[in-house]
Formats: C-alpha cells, sequence, structure tokens
C-alpha cells in the first residue's frame, strides 16, 4: 500500500512538471532585416528595435499572409510569421487595443495550455501570445507568434497597444469601419447604448467618465461625426462637416506618433500638437507612413471648442478610424465588438488557445 501511494505520488509530481514545462515554438534568434516578409518561413522573424527605439506601437495582424508587423512611431520595427485561428475558429477582424498582458499565461479551456507572453485583444479569448506556428491557421482564435518575438514584443509595448488584424478581401470595411466601438457596462456586461447629442448641441467632451486608457476615435463621413472613446467609454462626439462631400475620404486607420507624455491628469502640454502617421494596413499599403495629407486634412471641419478640447488628450499611441460606411445604430446593422471597458464574469471568460 505504501508503495501504491508512493507510486501514485511520483504520478501526480510528474504530470505537475510535464504540465509546468513551457514549450519553445520558432526561431531562437532574428532574421536579418535584408529578409523580406514574404521569404520567412514559418517561425522565423525579424526584431529591429533600435530603428525607432521610442514611440507607440502598433501592431498589423495579415489574416492572409499569415504575417504580422510591428511599427513603433511609425516605423516598422519588426515582422514575423504567425498562426491564426483555423476554420471554426476564425481570427475576428477589427481595431483592437490590449485589454491585459499575462507573461505567464495558461488556458483555462485547453488543458491547461501554456500561452506565454498574452496580450488580450478581446475577453472572450483572442490573444497575441507565442504559440504553435506550422505555416497556416492553426489556433483557436488567436495570434499565435515564435517565443522570442512574443517575448520582445511583451516586453517593449504599453497596456493598451493598438492592434489591427486584417485580411486583404475584409481590410477596407472591417479594419476601418469597426462598427461597434460601443462600450460595456462594467457591472452586466451589456453593450451600452450610445447616447445621442440632443437637438441644438454641437459637441458634447465628458473625459472625466474614463480618466485613464488608450484614446480611440471614430470619424464617419456618412453620418458626419466623430465619436471618442477612452478604454472602450465614449468621453466624447461631435458632429462634422465635409467638404467636397461627394468625393469620398476613404477608409483609414492612423495613430499619433511621438515621445511627449500626459500629465498625471492624461494632458499634453499647453504647446502640443498631435503628429498623426498612417498604419501600414494590408490592402492599404500606400498610406505607409505616410502623414495624413494636409488637403484632405482640410475637408474635414470640426466645431473649434471640441478640437480645442479634444486636442490635450491625443497622446502619442491614439487611434483614428476614417470611414465612408456610417457608424450610428439607426444608420446601421454591422455589429463589432472593437473595444470593451471590463471583463466578463470568470464563468464566460474563454482563452483562444
Amino acid at each position: 500500500m505504501l508503495r501504491s501511494l508512493a507510486f501514485a505520488l511520483l504520478l501526480t509530481a510528474s504530470s505537475g512538471g510535464a504540465e509546468a514545462a513551457t514549450p519553445f515554438w520558432g526561431d531562437k534568434a532574428t532574421q536579418a532585416r535584408t529578409v523580406p516578409a514574404s521569404e520567412l518561413e514559418p517561425g522565423q522573424f525579424v526584431w529591429a528595435p533600435e530603428l525607432a527605439p521610442d514611440g507607440p506601437i502598433v501592431v498589423v495582424v495579415s489574416l492572409d499572409e499569415q504575417l504580422a508587423y510591428a511599427y513603433r512611431n511609425g516605423v516598422l520595427i519588426g515582422y514575423t510569421t504567425i498562426s491564426t485561428g483555423k476554420k471554426g475558429h476564425l481570427t475576428p477582424t477589427g481595431v483592437f487595443t490590449t485589454l491585459q498582458k499575462d507573461k505567464d499565461h495558461r488556458s483555462s479551456i485547453y488543458n491547461n495550455a501554456a500561452m506565454p507572453y498574452t496580450q488580450r485583444l478581446t475577453w472572450g479569448g483572442v490573444a497575441l501570445h507565442a504559440g504553435g506556428l506550422p505555416g497556416y491557421p492553426s489556433s483557436h482564435g488567436c495570434v499565435h507568434l515564435p517565443s522570442v518575438f512574443a517575448e520582445k514584443l511583451f516586453d517593449a509595448s504599453p497596456l493598451g497597444m493598438t492592434v489591427v488584424v486584417a485580411d486583404e478581401s475584409s481590410a477596407p470595411r472591417q479594419v476601418s469601419h469597426p462598427g461597434a466601438l460601443a462600450p460595456v457596462d462594467p457591472v452586466s456586461g451589456t453593450q451600452v447604448e450610445i447616447p445621442r447629442l440632443y437637438t441644438g448641441e454641437v459637441y458634447r467632451w465628458q473625459p472625466e467618465l474614463a480618466p485613464e486608457g488608450p484614446i480611440s476615435i471614430l470619424l464617419s463621413t456618412a453620418d458626419r461625426r466623430v465619436l471618442v472613446y477612452r478604454n472602450g467609454v465614449e468621453i466624447g462626439r461631435t458632429r462634422m462637416v465635409l467638404r467636397d462631400a461627394q468625393r469620398p475620404l476613404g477608409a483609414h486607420v492612423y495613430t499619433v506618433v511621438g515621445t511627449a507624455q500626459p500629465d498625471a491628469e492624461g494632458r499634453m502640454p499647453a504647446d502640443y500638437r498631435p503628429d498623426w502617421t498612417a498604419v501600414n494596413v494590408p490592402g492599404l499599403e500606400g498610406e505607409a507612413g505616410g502623414k495624413m495629407k494636409p488637403e484632405e486634412v482640410a475637408r474635414v471641419v470640426l466645431p473649434p471648442a471640441f478640437v480645442a478640447a479634444a486636442t490635450p488628450y491625443l497622446a502619442p499611441g491614439t487611434t483614428l478610424m476614417v470611414t465612408d460606411a456610417p457608424i450610428l445604430p439607426s444608420t446601421t446593422n454591422v455589429e463589432m465588438t472593437v473595444v470593451d471597458n471590463a471583463p466578463p464574469d470568470d464563468s464566460s471568460t474563454e482563452d483562444g488557445k
């Protein structure tokens, strides 16, 4: 009986050790910067952070290419092979901000599987993390990265980093038209109805509703509206006028670059002016790293008081999404969660391996 008990304890200890072991995926070192992304083999990557030592990071995930690109301050500092969701567990497209970081995360539903260097994109289980890289989509919805690349990105990126997930066929609509940048009630977990501007109200600006976190701006030429969110909570909106309205403005994703830091209240210095640059979205590569054209910016007319109120809060890392599609509940039936501001109950949280 003692021998049986000892044997059982040995099996338990061995099993625990096996579960605790963290696999290693991909190459241990970067490829040369001269290797194009299209020529990388599964598990290979390029990481060159010295090209832009400071500034906000944006990651663009291309589902069709099975590649991910990391930009810092508008400069490409890394790219890697990936593995995204397989059939039945497709990785959702959209514009996200990282909601949680966990260096040693393990799946709660997939046999305690290791998901190191997790950067959560949705509370439903989609995340960036180190994982298997067979050369084709194989995950349950997450974006698998080589272990070394996942670690370096994890260490370099702040919470609230912008992540664009796109595929060539849907990029112009689903990436640049995140129709449900809708806040989620932190108590019930249900979608909160977006308030409408009162009659005669030119704009609304209430940064106190979400004092901290990344800012996302959604501009729709169809609805002539600009909506501003911080941590998934609407903090402002305004009507807008589009000059030369018969000509589309196009679908774009932009980010504020720079190294300036806000004060304790989240405000930038008095003389601060945000510097916008285009994010390299698959399908819109021609805009990579390009500043917004002055003649296009001039077509958008916003209330001066709204611009004055919002500008001090547009810190580096702020994301702007521009679309010619409608975004208001009264003009669109497209529903897609892009940012939510609170985790759901544990019972409804899943981990996409």
